[in-house]
């Protein structure tokens, strides 16, 4: 941790510059201050959401049925929590779920950014209407807090004041036993902050000012150290909001404060270029890094711009797969090792992509290289797309890359998660990275139909297509207007492949070290340039060089629907469980899963498109698979509603059988075991204690050898559901290097075992069974608690199942 004098040598005084721009109008002056306006001196800005509007697409679709889903929600029933700890009258009951078992109110900030984006994106009358609504609610709240406060975190008054004073025990995802209540406020921030940016409310950005100033004086008594101990626990974009209320005001007071909400501990490892981050709760990290990002831009500091590059980097070119996403049950997982990534069905988390994105587009304006878009279009496409059930709408939470598994989507009155709430957020904001801008530069990055208006040069440019289902995009001039039109050249097209056209006439598309193509003219109105984006089938192997590959044409990714257990039924739409968000239905054995055989992998040439059906292949011959039929090759943005396959085991003629019966054995044991579990937790892990509703005193948590453990000198404690009575072993998992510890386990208030750890135990990690008396959870729970004896340690534990 760094020391207080460590601390303010790392503070440097804000970029001359840096205040905001005090002659702007409503939602421009709100732009402005936000970083997506043009800055002094030529810098590279986004447009406002507002100069955007999509076209006819499969975004514009996702935008309708997201917009439809906001709508859907009860903005009183979301605002319930706040008025609650306001010590006013809801007008309505909470929601359940998440809302309603310790991050309550967290749903509602993200509900204003949605509101605030769609607005932007739409010019939504009702969308407008509800925003002023709920801002005005807010306000009540805020002014009956009567200290600048406004959140919902239960119980909160007693919690920040505790907090004030000092009084604070922090884990990695609890603060004195609050569930990240940091990241829960940081929603509100983030609400608020987009009300003023992306809609104009004046009243929003005061009552955010009046929350920056409660949280400055809530935390000007503790030390560094205390902030540091309390930043261990996932506190969302805390220090990015406070960089950009600082650039807002010109305050340096909240970039101070920004600062000392930078997590160290994630931050040297970054500035020195070093990976640290295999077993870290990976959506913890990414919104740090984005608020490195920001205030090493707005304060001129190379050191926490190199560290968020090199971040974005690692995560990016050692962390991801093919879709854009990352992780596995939420934690970066070891890079050279993604076992996982095929074993496990909670794959990829959407609000990773979510944030991977935001800092994709801040790395993109500090240097506008092709590589940031290509990713940008990679995730937006293939995850942030997919992620939506088109028509009714519903938000997906994890995205299994297991073969033949399958995903949930939200419902809007019952399922309350994180990948809800930004998800919220994610189809309204399509059209902010399609367009970017440097004094008469217009970069065009994405092949997105859509119109932009220009306002600053007086132009509008359409830009219309069928892309990806046609290779070709076309840009119409409406004004008259010298600039440079700069043409992405995507990383997918072969060098050389790429052809442009000005009114028919084919100009040079020489490609720049950006990864740009540059056509300057003095544009007249109706000048038309056509793009061609010749696409190719390839393959992409998993980033550990197993045998597994994806299939993608052009940016998209290729996935196939499969039917592994015929006349199955499944269930695609979550119900209002804690752990609704996992696809919880029967894991289909690895060895039963298609692959793709040939005699060496250079069979990208097999694949044949279907006559009349846009980005729909078959591969004769090459698709090996015990179900019956040809396989067809769609795009994974259009597979809903039924398991699928991304990633494709590989193997040989002469080696398909050892492949399948190495997978059969392999799995034999693991699938056993998953059948028997009937409840299990992952200790260490924020969602999975999180949902059984971890309670503890003196516990820590870490990581060893890429495993994640729990202990306490005190206790701790889960509560295991048991609907049907049949529990009868609870099978622990522990290590050798805690040997001699000496511990209580009780189950309902009752001993169970009273336990010494053992140094003889056959190797590093081992298991050991408890049986459970018959009838201990007459009322379908089990709460298993974990007690140290006098002088010692309860735990570490590894993994905890309940089984049959």
């Amino acid at each position: 941790m760094a020391a207080p004098a460590v601390a303010r040598r790392r503070v440097l005084k804000l970029a001359a510059g840096a205040a905001a721009a005090t002659a702007l109008p409503g939602t421009a002056r709100a732009a402005a201050d936000a970083g997506t306006a043009p800055a002094a001196g030529g810098a590279l800005a986004l447009f406002p959401l507002n100069a955007v509007r999509l076209g006819p697409s499969p975004f514009l679709e996702a935008q309708q049925t997201d917009l439809r889903y906001i709508l859907s929600l009860d903005a009183d029933r979301l605002l319930s929590p706040f008025l609650r700890e306001a010590g006013l009258p809801p007008k309505q009951p909470g929601y359940g779920n998440w809302e309603s078992t310790g991050l309550d109110g967290h749903m509602g900030g993200h509900y204003l950014s949605a509101l605030a984006l769609m607005h932007a994106a739409t010019g939504d009358a009702e969308v407008f209407q509800r925003l002023n609504y709920y801002v005005a609610e807010l306000k009540r709240c805020q002014q009956a807090n009567g200290d600048g406060y406004i959140g919902g975190v239960p119980g909160g008054a007693a919690a920040w004041r505790d907090i004030a004073q000092g009084r604070l025990q922090a884990d990695n995802f609890s603060v004195n036993g609050k569930w990240v209540p940091w990241y829960n406020l940081h929603k509100t921030f983030a609400g608020l902050r987009d009300a003023y940016v992306h809609a104009g409310s004046q009243d929003a950005r005061t009552m955010l000012i009046a929350l920056c100033d409660w949280t400055l004086q809530l935390t000007s008594h503790l030390s560094e150290e205390q902030m540091q101990s309390m930043l261990r626990c996932e506190q969302g974009g805390m220090n990015e909001v406070l960089a950009d209320v600082s650039q807002m005001t010109g305050q340096r007071k909240y970039m101070d404060l920004a600062i000392r909400f930078s997590h160290q501990a994630l931050l040297r490892p970054l500035e020195d270029g070093k990976d640290q981050l295999t077993g870290l709760h990976a959506n913890t990290q990414i919104p740090k890094v984005i608020g490195f990002r920001r205030i090493g831009d707005l304060t001129a500091r190379a050191d926490w711009q190199r560290a968020a590059q090199f971040f974005w980097q690692t995560v990016h070119d050692h962390r991801t797969v093919a879709i854009g996403g990352n992780s596995v049950k939420e934690h970066f997982h070891d890079d050279k090792d993604f076992s996982s990534m095929i074993e496990e069905v909670e794959g990829p988390e959407t609000c990773n992509t979510y944030n991977m994105l935001k800092l994709t587009a801040l790395l993109f304006l500090g240097e506008a290289k092709g590589s940031y878009a290509d990713y940008y279009e990679r995730a937006l496409y293939n995850h942030i797309l997919s992620s939506q059930r088109p028509g009714s709408g519903g938000f997906v939470y994890f995205t299994p890359m297991r073969p033949n598994h399958y995903r949930v989507y939200s419902q809007p009155q019952q399922a309350m998660w994180c990948c809800v709430g930004s998800g919220l957020e994610n189809h309204a904001r399509y059209g902010e990275f399609i367009y970017a801008h440097r004094g008469d530069q217009l970069y065009v990055n994405l092949f997105i139909p859509s119109t932009l208006e220009w306002r600053e040069q007086g132009v509008q440019i359409r830009q219309s297509n069928r892309f990806p289902d046609e290779d070709r995009s076309t840009l119409t001039i409406k004004g008259n207007k010298t600039f440079t039109l700069k043409i992405r050249y995507p990383e997918w097209v072969k060098q050389g492949a790429l052809r442009i056209a000005v009114n028919g006439r084919r100009v040079s598309a020489a490609i720049g070290a950006d990864r740009y193509v540059s056509v300057r003219r003095q544009w007249r109105d109706g000048d038309q340039v056509e793009i061609r984006l010749p696409m190719t089938t390839r393959l992409e192997q998993m980033p550990d060089k197993s045998d597994y590959y994806a299939v993608l044409h052009g940016p998209v990714v290729l996935a196939a629907k499969t039917n592994p257990f015929a006349g199955e039924k499944l269930n695609y739409f979550a119900d209002d469980s804690r752990m609704g968000h996992i696809a919880s239905g029967p894991v289909c054995p690895l060895e039963q899963a298609p692959v793709l055989v040939s005699a060496s992998t250079a069979f990208a040439d097999r694949f044949r498109p279907v006559p009349g059906m846009p980005l729909t292949f078959t591969a004769p011959g090459l698709v090996q698979a015990p179900s019956a039929g040809p396989t067809t090759f769609v795009p994974f943005f259009r597979v809903h509603d039924a398991r699928y396959v991304v990633y494709w085991p590989y193997a040989t003629p002469q080696g398909l059988a050892e492949r399948r019966a190495r997978a059969a054995h392999e799995e034999a044991e693991r699938l056993a075991l998953d059948a028997r579990t009937i409840d299990q937790v992952a200790p260490g892990e924020q969602q999975p204690e999180s949902d059984h509703f971890f309670k503890a005193e003196g516990a820590d948590a870490g990581i060893n050898k890429g495993k994640r453990w729990r202990h306490a000198t005190g206790w701790f404690s889960y509560d295991l559901t048991d609907k049907n009575g049949e529990g009868r072993a609870l099978r622990l998992t522990y290590s050798k290097r805690d040997a001699g510890r000496r511990f209580d386990i009780l189950i309902n208030g009752r001993l169970l075992a009273e336990v010494r750890l053992d140094a003889g135990a056959p190797s590093e990690l081992y298991t050991r069974d408890y049986p459970i008396p018959a009838g201990a959870a007459p009322d379908g729970k089990l709460v298993v608690k974990f007690i140290a004896r006098d002088g010692s340690v309860a735990g570490g534990l590894y993994g905890l199942r309940l089984l049959r």
